[in-house]
């Protein structure tokens, strides 16, 4: 099957998201003045108040995903979103697609293959690349390649690419459906860190007292007084010690900051007292701007929002290299794969890659015409070694689609 696709002449791009979360993802692209989103999706409740606080002309959709059917959403020139990432995180359970938000990641497959955006764009915990010894994220780059998508994948820093002091690596991944798109997009660069903890902190005024440790407050709060002693760090209780994050930074922030004292950022004010950071500070350190609204919801949600949340200046650059790769006629016209896919990957160490399909049903005459004598046709047993000793390697695989 073979559909064609009208050239583009519009400046500004539209976009579904689906994962919405309080909308990180879709501000990021709304900074460029290049994207609009015209659907968003999110069944988390409390997401959905801070998502409509600060976005009240998105139309917004609070369904389960599995509920929403393709003809009820929009067509759109990008297909974004984060899908939960417990599944897959280092702190999760390591199920992976046994756990029931692994499905969630088809569900957002299933759109694309409906839709057929220009552009698809995932953001996911780094250790998405090497959850299952690799297996989960060679399932969704070759779900994403069959379905005709030219595929980069970076994992980046928020410190390093977003000029946020917080130290929060993320995969990326950016699909295409035109290959001359997919040429001219390239990853930000790295850029130097020029904010620190003090432009997002205040380490000088009074907060509300539930931020506080005291004595007899706390039953580690004797653990901490000796330790905690600089302002140009952060600190955190880890259960039986106290940890000093010595790089400057916030560390990576995450969705259980809020519900007790293991992992919280801690820091030592002008007046010597010790306080975790507050609801607003947790989303400084993700780069929201200023008048970004949080409601009136328990405290609990807004860090849980927070560390669910993605850093928005790193998205702002992305979105920003892809407005110029596709400000050009797209002509591109796609080919459905029947039953097998060549696909070409170049891998640049665990965290780093491209992909996509360079021939679909390929006959014997094609694998020999079109498989370079240096770039070797590789099994699946011999990808994953690759991928597990964090190898670099141009290869051919074919896949069953």
């Amino acid at each position: 099957m073979t559909k064609s696709v009208s050239p583009s002449t519009k400046k500004i791009y539209s976009a579904d998201a689906f994962f919405a979360g309080v909308g990180g993802i879709e501000l990021g692209f709304k900074q460029t003045g290049k994207f609009r989103i015209v659907y968003a999706n999110e069944f988390d409740k409390n997401a959905c108040k801070t998502y409509a606080e600060n976005n009240p002309k998105t139309p917004l959709d609070n369904r389960d995903i599995h509920d929403v059917k393709a003809d009820e959403v929009p067509d759109a020139d990008v297909i974004m979103g984060g899908f939960p990432c417990q599944a897959f995180s280092i702190a999760g359970y390591r199920k992976g697609f046994e756990d029931e938000r692994g499905d969630l990641f088809f569900e957002m497959l299933k759109m694309v293959k409906a839709k057929r955006p220009r552009v698809v764009f995932i953001e996911n915990v780094k250790n998405l690349v090497s959850h299952d010894h690799g297996n989960t994220f060679k399932v969704i780059r070759e779900a994403l390649v069959e379905n005709g998508y030219y595929i980069k994948w970076k994992v980046l820093n928020g410190k390093d690419y977003g000029n946020v002091p917080q130290n929060r690596e993320r995969i990326y991944v950016v699909g295409f459906r035109n290959k001359a798109d997919y040429d001219k997009f390239s990853f930000p660069k790295p850029i130097e860190l020029t904010r620190s903890i003090h432009d997002i902190i205040d380490f000088h005024g009074k907060k509300d007292e539930k931020y506080y440790y005291r004595e007899g407050k706390q039953p580690f709060y004797d653990k901490l007084v000796p330790a905690i002693t600089s302002q140009d760090s952060i600190y955190q209780w880890r259960r039986q010690y106290v940890r000093e994050n010595k790089s400057g930074v916030v560390p990576t922030l995450t969705a259980n900051m809020g519900t007790g004292g293991h992992n919280v950022p801690l820091i030592l004010t002008d007046s010597h007292e010790i306080r975790k950071l507050t609801p607003k500070e947790t989303f400084n350190a993700q780069g929201y701007p200023t008048e970004f609204k949080l409601p009136k919801i328990a405290n609990g949600q807004l860090y849980k929002q927070a560390g669910n949340s993605v850093v928005v200046p790193v998205i702002h650059r992305i979105a920003e290299q892809i407005a110029k790769a596709i400000d050009q006629e797209d002509t591109h016209e796609f080919n459905i794969p029947d039953k097998f896919a060549l696909i070409y990957s170049n891998i640049k160490g665990r965290y780093e890659g491209e992909s996509y399909v360079t021939e679909f049903n390929p006959t014997e005459s094609e694998l020999a015409q079109g498989i370079a004598p240096d770039i070797p046709l590789i099994t699946d047993e011999q990808y994953l070694k690759l991928v597990q000793k964090n190898k670099t390697a141009k290869f051919y695989m074919i896949e069953e689609c």
